[in-house]
């Protein structure tokens, strides 16, 4: 009987030494991933490592390897650091990228943690490596922003006029116990001697007087941000005799969240309400590649579409011809910044009958907009943003998988929104090139 099955020998010994890169077929998305961050300027990632070139301490593992890592797992839909870790050690083309090395969870969580900030230099170069293969025209560019979870639970935020009760609550408690300490005190002192030792904080009190300094501590962040608001607005110089809340103090309904500060309850396109981040998107119509991206904790976009433009300019170096944007946009402002800065703008004013009478009601920047998307052209110019933001979007959302960022705080929040953009342009990029 002739042979029937290829050899299989689990067992065996490799006689040559095999090579990784052989693991991986041709053509793979790692590959890609491996050649593009060999070609990035990787000097701001090396900085933190500058001062251990006397060889003490514990070696490091190579940025270009975690980076790697990162990018790759990434692009396949792994945020958390274990669960990126555990498949370093299962998947053929991370341990390709690791080049055999196992890096801890802990290593993984620090590097993104301790580099947030460096992703949007990365995010940017990899845009320009886009732009020099002919993939950014700069012709069209849609903006829009979607809601991303932050790593907080809603239900650890609390109003501003909630917090004000309930650390007046905190402090009659704090007074009552305290009270009550200091009477035990004294008749422990009457029927022990006065050298007893009774200074101990009751537990009791301690659960109190720190819940009350993170309630103090958020209404500050309140304050401060209200008084902000207010300087900047004008408010400051108003006569106090007709405001209806004192200056720099935050409306009651204001929240604030004791997990992640700086996150904001918002509401999602399911309806409800989620602790999120807005995170925003210039994307170029040429080949679907973001130019441009943020992330507030505002969850208004109006204030996002000039600072989305200009960073665009900053990133490519050619300001964009066109701007389409939804009405999430439309501002009296942004209309004349943008024709002040030459850019021919589409930016929806509602729906039908009530986008024309928005029209008619604001300023003249307005009026024109409106007239602009009632002929023909704007409206066949305007209905391209839906097939440029969507995609995009949807490959985040549901390719990826990324809805919640995985670290808390608006830098990093940034810097992760960064990376996943990175990440999408690089997938991008490798589709097109595998289909020239």
């Amino acid at each position: 009987m002739g042979q029937v099955f290829y050899p299989y020998e689990p067992d065996q010994t490799l006689l040559f030494p095999p090579s990784l890169r052989e693991w991986v077929p041709e053509g793979h998305l790692a590959h890609f991933v491996s050649d593009t961050v060999d070609e990035l300027d990787l000097k701001a990632l090396y900085a933190r490592y500058e001062q251990r070139e006397d060889g003490r301490g514990q070696l490091a593992y190579e940025p270009r390897l975690l980076l790697k890592v990162l990018i790759y797992a990434y692009a396949v839909g792994l945020f958390s650091s274990r669960k990126i870790a555990k498949a370093v050690e299962e998947m053929v083309p991370l341990r390709y990228l690791a080049a055999g090395h196992l890096p801890s969870h802990r290593t993984l969580a620090r590097f993104r943690q301790e580099h947030s900030e460096q992703f949007q230099g990365l995010f940017v170069q990899v845009v320009r490596i886009a732009q020099a293969a002919g993939l950014v025209a700069m012709g069209t560019l849609a903006i829009d922003g979607s809601k991303v979870k932050a790593n907080a639970s809603k239900h650890k935020a609390m109003s501003y006029g909630r917090m004000k009760e309930e650390d007046e609550r905190l402090q009659r408690e704090i007074e009552r116990i305290t009270q009550r300490a200091q009477e035990i005190d004294a008749a422990e002192d009457e029927e022990f001697g006065p050298d007893f030792r009774g200074d101990e904080l009751p537990a009791e009190l301690q659960r109190r007087e720190t819940r009350r300094a993170k309630i103090r501590e958020a209404m500050e962040r309140l304050e401060a941000e209200a008084a902000a608001q207010d300087e900047a607005s004008g408010r400051g110089q108003a006569r106090p005799g007709g405001l209806k809340r004192p200056i720099g103090a935050p409306p009651d309904t204001k929240q604030m969240n004791f997990t992640d500060p700086e996150s904001r309850l918002m509401k999602t396109a399911s309806g409800g309400f989620e602790q999120c981040y807005n995170a925003q998107l210039a994307i170029d119509a040429e080949r679907q590649i973001i130019v441009a991206a943020d992330v507030t904790e505002n969850a208004a976009d109006s204030g996002q579409l000039v600072p989305l433009e200009q960073q665009a300019e900053t990133n490519t170096g050619v300001r964009a011809i066109a701007v389409l944007a939804d009405s999430g946009y439309k501002s009296e402002a942004n209309f004349a910044m943008l024709a002040q800065r030459g850019v021919d703008a589409y930016v929806s004013l509602g729906k039908g009958e009530e986008g024309r009478a928005t029209a008619e009601q604001s300023g003249p920047c307005t009026q024109r907009m409106g007239e602009k998307l009632r002929t023909e052209d704007g409206r066949t110019r305007f209905k391209r943003r839906k097939a440029i933001v969507e995609p995009v979007y949807g490959w985040i959302k549901h390719v990826l998988g990324f809805r919640a960022v995985s670290m808390r705080g608006l830098t990093k929040a940034k810097g992760e929104w960064s990376l996943v953009c990175l990440v999408v342009n690089l997938r991008r990029m490798a589709t097109v090139a595998a289909l020239a």
